[in-house]
């Protein structure tokens, strides 16, 4: 136990190094997009004084080495700053949307691993088949169309032809946003109010971008979990279990994937980057209230504080996923060395 702590302490102090570069990143490039937030902000024809008082008020005349020192220093207190348009905290506005993208973000996810993983499995299990080929097929031709396309030709489809999904929101008009002011996870929330309507409603709602963004990483996993597969449907120990009489579908569905899933398992904290990547097209295909569509707004209205705690907290999301995966990793496997 004790050394599992100090794996776990090692990996902590590991990810510092990582998130102190990924922020530094982020610094330096919002500081060099083109153009003058300040300016654009407040119109083209503002006098130079009032924009030069602006950029006094946000500190954007200091060096830039002592608007670095201030920006890391805002993040360790969790001090985002505050939006140059609608004067409001941009931890609050975040704080706001971020229910919507982590949810969108689950069921996607969900979504990747119910096609991914079994159709990879299937697909490993018929090798050089044709139900073999037309899987891996599927596979590459998911994964190179883009998420947004996607999303319009399910909202067509679904939405509009067949008219069984809704197309865009979170929910439909009559169900009362106040029941979500519990944890803003309108699953959750909905639950919680034992409110079966609004939860059948909300449900509705996620099906069709749960799709869109997890159709698309489910060709990564298809590829992923047949090559696993295949290297360990020839390990000795399959063969001696498949000898000792050992019903097929178990040795493959039982004792192979659950070797197999351990490299899965890594490829689902390194996609979360993609995840989050592909909702900012989803939300805005679907109209979503997320952080990603957030994102996008303030990139249209140069809110430059809120574009940069956006992109902070992405980064913060995806190196919290990358350490929590390397902990469960070394739960799940003991040749991980601690």
């Amino acid at each position: 136990m004790k050394k599992f702590i100090k794996y776990i302490i090692a990996r902590t102090l590991l990810t510092i190094p990582m998130l102190f570069i990924l922020l530094s990143i982020v610094f330096v490039v919002i500081r060099v997009m083109p153009g003058d937030p300040v300016a654009a902000m407040l119109g083209g024809h503002a006098p130079q004084k009032v924009i030069d008082e602006k950029r006094e008020e946000l500190g954007l005349n200091q060096p830039l080495i002592v608007q670095y020192g201030n920006y890391l220093l805002q993040i360790v207190r969790l001090d985002l700053g505050e939006s140059m348009i609608f004067k409001q905290r941009v931890i609050d506005a975040i704080s706001d949307k971020f229910p919507a993208t982590i949810e969108l973000s689950f069921f996607g996810m969900l979504v990747t691993l119910l096609i991914g993983i079994p159709l990879g499995v299937y697909a490993a299990d018929k090798r050089r088949t044709s139900r073999d080929y037309g899987i891996r097929l599927y596979g590459i031709v998911i994964y190179c169309i883009p998420v947004y396309w996607m999303g319009l030709m399910l909202q067509m489809i679904f939405g509009i032809w067949l008219d069984i999904f809704p197309v865009a929101g979170r929910t439909g008009a009559r169900v009362f946003v106040s029941m979500f002011e519990q944890t803003g996870f309108y699953i959750i929330d909905t639950i919680l109010a034992n409110d079966f309507n609004a939860l059948w409603d909300v449900a509705m709602h996620l099906v069709l971008p749960s799709m869109a963004l997890g159709m698309m990483l489910s060709g990564i996993f298809i590829r992923l979990t047949r090559a696993n597969m295949l290297d360990v449907l020839k390990s000795d120990y399959i063969l001696a279990a498949e000898a000792r009489g050992i019903p097929h579908r178990a040795v493959v569905y039982k004792h192979a994937l659950l070797n197999a899933f351990v490299p899965i398992l890594t490829m689902m904290g390194l996609q979360v980057a993609l995840l989050m990547a592909g909702a900012v097209l989803t939300e805005t295909t679907f109209s979503w209230p997320g952080i990603g569509r957030l994102l996008l707004e303030r990139i249209y209205l140069r809110d430059y504080p809120t574009i940069q705690g956006v992109i902070v907290i992405f980064a913060l999301l995806v190196a919290f996923v990358s350490l929590l995966v390397d902990i469960i990793y070394a739960l799940i496997d003991p040749r991980v060395r601690y």
